[in-house]
């Protein structure tokens, strides 16, 4: 039995390993509030997402079995050989007590940006109804603000009850988030978080989702991208109607944003600071960091990471030579012909599958209990 962990008045801020910098970050936003008397009907495909989106709304106290215990030393019940320091000179100088803080450090950290990434994303949502000049996004963008609200909510529940250890924003994706918000131009909370943050949010809670064997975090993560699907959609939708004008000094400003927020968004994943907040030697750090760098299995995780990115920016129509260079550079330009329709129905599928197999299995256990009360009441 694995007890919270967290009672629940503690402060976030005794839960992280390494002191938070503010215990609020300011950020300071340019450009307008953009307000439209046009209440005209708008464009069909963008109204039917937001009908999907008033829709599929769920409350994350009902939907997901909290009561599911959770071994905060093997959160996702994966394979070690995923560590990358795994079968090192490091990890074969580490008793077991050691490796299982590795594990915890490891599974905390990366629930800890997935967190943080939600309140960027619920912010920038909100940043769109505000900004976007068209009503039927500024609707659609309202839903997507209290989904991003709920994954937040849910996450930081996660990390609290029964995780224990929590990690401040990498400074990697603060930075792409400062440069998202940041910008006063209408389209660029798009394009830094629902194609690149959200895109790459989505692929990596794919990976995990499928590779789990815990289920309470496979519930968490198949729901939270049963929502993120929807949003990546209407990225894609609002600005592959906008980028189709744009001029080609104006497309180079938002290509170059890609550039570097991808680079960006590629080295957060490195993770560093984790090493560094379990007590390792410089020595011990280096030598992490030297097999993060040299690890197969994360080469092949960070590659899966884009192929929610990749194809997105191909069809939102910002795909130079100098573009797809950089992606050749990353190691992802092949992710370009990933069909982006049929991963997201295939998201929708899953969650909606989990639910129906979770809620028979439920129906059968109440079965099976009013059978056993009635065979008690024969018997008596």
């Amino acid at each position: 039995m694995y007890a919270p962990l967290l009672e629940a008045h503690m402060s976030t801020h005794e839960l992280y390993t390494i002191p938070a910098e503010l215990s609020t970050w300011d950020v300071d936003m340019a450009g307008s509030a953009r307000f439209t008397w046009e209440y005209d009907e708008g464009r069909d495909r963008m109204l039917a997402l937001y009908q999907k989106g008033k829709d599929k709304q769920w409350d994350s106290v009902k939907r997901i079995d909290w009561g599911l215990e959770v071994d905060p030393y093997d959160v996702l019940g994966i394979p070690d050989q995923s560590i990358a320091i795994y079968d090192t000179p490091l990890w074969h100088r580490m008793d077991e007590q050691r490796r299982k803080e590795v594990r915890r450090h490891g599974a905390a950290w990366q629930f800890s940006q997935f967190l943080h990434g939600e309140q960027g994303a619920m912010i920038c949502s909100a940043r769109i109804v505000e900004s976007v000049p068209d009503l039927d996004s500024k609707f659609y963008a309202a839903t997507q603000t209290m989904d991003e609200a709920r994954h937040a909510e849910t996450y930081a529940r996660f990390l609290q009850e029964k995780v224990g250890i929590a990690y401040p924003i990498n400074r990697y994706l603060k930075s792409l988030l400062d440069d998202t918000l940041s910008d006063s131009r209408w389209d660029m909370p798009y394009l830094g978080m629902q194609v690149l943050i959200e895109g790459l949010a989505l692929a990596a809670f794919g990976v995990l989702r499928d590779i789990t064997t815990k289920p309470l975090p496979k519930q968490i993560l198949a729901y939270v991208m049963q929502d993120e699907a929807r949003h990546v959609a209407f990225g894609r939708m609002a600005l592959r109607d906008y980028y189709q004008n744009l001029t080609d000094a104006e497309r180079r400003e938002r290509e170059d944003f890609v550039i570097e927020g991808c680079y960006l968004m590629r080295d957060r994943l490195r993770g560093i600071e984790q090493w560094e907040a379990q007590g390792l030697s410089k020595q011990e750090v280096k030598e992490a960091t030297e097999a993060v760098d040299r690890s197969e299995y994360l080469r092949l995780f960070r590659s899966l990471l884009f192929s929610r990115i990749v194809p997105c920016v191909k069809d939102i129509g910002l795909w130079s030579e100098r573009l797809q260079k950089a992606y050749a550079d990353m190691g992802v330009l092949e992710m370009a012909g990933q069909n982006l329709d049929a991963l997201m129905r295939q998201d929708e599928e899953i969650a909606e599958k989990l639910d129906t197999r979770r809620f028979a299995a439920e129906e059968a256990e109440r079965a099976e209990e009013v059978a056993s009360t009635v065979d008690l009441g024969r018997d008596a």
